[in-house]
């Protein structure tokens, strides 16, 4: 039996978990989040788990299965937030995970096959340009070099920062996870507003759309804001902000498959009124659930900004940060999570995932699947992000129903 109390407590103790300022404060690796691993860690060893913990920080709780040899059934999510967020984005995934194994502790459920609890670290890209590093760690898609590449706002490298958390970036490659799965499931809120719309309290992921993301420099001139005729200029700004309306553009016009392009980062510098853009800096995030699609816009993108550099004659030079291939959820498992919410009276339907999950990067590693619950409004990534108690308990009724089927197969 779900309980509903522990669930309601354990959501409102993380709230109390986070730095200063609005909304949740659970960046990456810094003091809040390490405090809300710690606490995440507890409750899984309450519901019985033996924890290990890899060479980048992501958590993992083994429960014993009755065969061992069998391959394991894996579930969860993450606890970090982006800056001024919600409690709820990748908290309700894993705090789901580890209520359905206390429960079945509870009532005296025995696994056949062994049950793997995962806690994934920095799966937000707010402080390091990129998302989802744990499971890629765990997948084997983070190397050595990207650990010295990567780094925050303050310049920190992500190598320095695994340092700093005692981890063991110098040997990342531990981090790669080999053992057999029978599946993999996340709970999650849906982060849109698809589910309020129709009035249903599931989802049923088909897919995942996945972003590149990369980051435009414009090298222009910073000259005297008054000294300098119009036609003599090299603006910084001017070329960027032609660049961001391209984004949109092209990611608008691409008719074949649904493409989202945004441009979330904009650094000028010197950043003074009387001094024309010399130098600056654009973030681009490109997103769809279509491989072809997205690189058909990525390249136009790229094509329109070498067009406005040239007519501007300026230079400037673009940094990849990711390149993600997007993610198709298990057909027979997506039928599983169907057919269980029927027997559970669950009403539910199948829909696409425009953002990013953990989940993208086990679909080619093991039968993968993802079940949203709605969000009020659609609001995530905000203060205001809010999940109604009644759908997270049902999320994890049926999250614990298709894993007792998976464990007992």
């Amino acid at each position: 039996m779900i309980s509903r109390t522990r669930l309601q407590q354990q959501l409102a103790d993380l709230q109390d978990i986070t730095a200063p300022g609005k909304g949740i404060n659970r960046l990456a690796f810094t003091d809040a989040d390490w405090q809300g691993r710690a606490y995440l860690m507890s409750l899984m060893r309450e519901a019985g788990m033996e924890l290990r913990e890899d060479a980048f920080g992501n958590v993992i709780g083994h429960v014993k299965g009755a065969d061992e040899g069998l391959p394991a059934v894996m579930f969860g999510s993450h606890g970090d937030s982006v800056p001024e967020g919600g409690n709820f984005d990748g908290i309700v995934g894993i705090l789901a995970a580890i209520e359905t194994v206390r429960s079945m502790r509870e009532n005296g459920f025995t696994s056949r096959r062994p049950l793997e609890v995962v806690l994934f670290l920095c799966e937000e890209s707010s402080r390091f340009s990129a998302a989802t590093l744990g499971s890629r760690a765990m997948r084997g898609e983070l190397s050595h070099d990207d650990l010295l590449r990567l780094h925050d706002k303050e310049g920190h490298t992500l190598y320095e920062v695994l340092k700093s958390r005692h981890l063991d970036p110098d040997h990342i490659e531990s981090a790669r996870y080999t053992r057999p799965l029978r599946a993999f499931l996340e709970l999650h809120i849906e982060q849109g507003k698809v589910l309020e719309h129709e009035g249903l309290p599931i989802g049923l992921v088909t897919g995942i759309a996945a972003p590149t993301r990369f980051y435009v420099n414009f090298h222009g001139s910073a000259d005297h804001s008054g000294a300098t005729p119009m036609n003599l200029r090299h603006d910084g700004l001017c070329a960027a902000s032609e660049a961001v309306l391209a984004v949109e553009r092209e990611a608008s016009s691409y008719t074949e498959a649904p493409v989202v392009g945004t441009v979330g980062i904009l650094q000028v510098t010197p950043g003074v009124m009387n001094v024309i853009p010399g130098e600056v800096r654009i973030g681009v995030d490109i997103r769809s659930i279509s491989a072809e699609a997205k690189d058909a816009v990525e390249q136009a993108v790229r094509q329109d900004i070498e067009a406005i550099a040239e007519r501007r004659q300026l230079t400037y030079d673009i940094e990849l940060v990711s390149k993600e291939q997007p993610a198709h959820m298990d057909a027979a498992l997506v039928d599983l999570l169907e057919e269980t919410a029927k027997e559970l009276a669950i009403p539910c339907c199948r829909m696409m995932s425009g953002a990013g999950h953990d989940s993208m990067h086990w679909a080619d590693y093991a039968p993968t699947a993802m079940l949203f619950i709605p969000c009020r409004a659609g609001i995530s990534h905000n203060p205001a992000e809010f999940a109604k108690l009644e759908d997270i308990v049902r999320g994890t009724e049926l999250l614990s129903a298709a894993v007792r089927k998976l464990a007992s197969d």
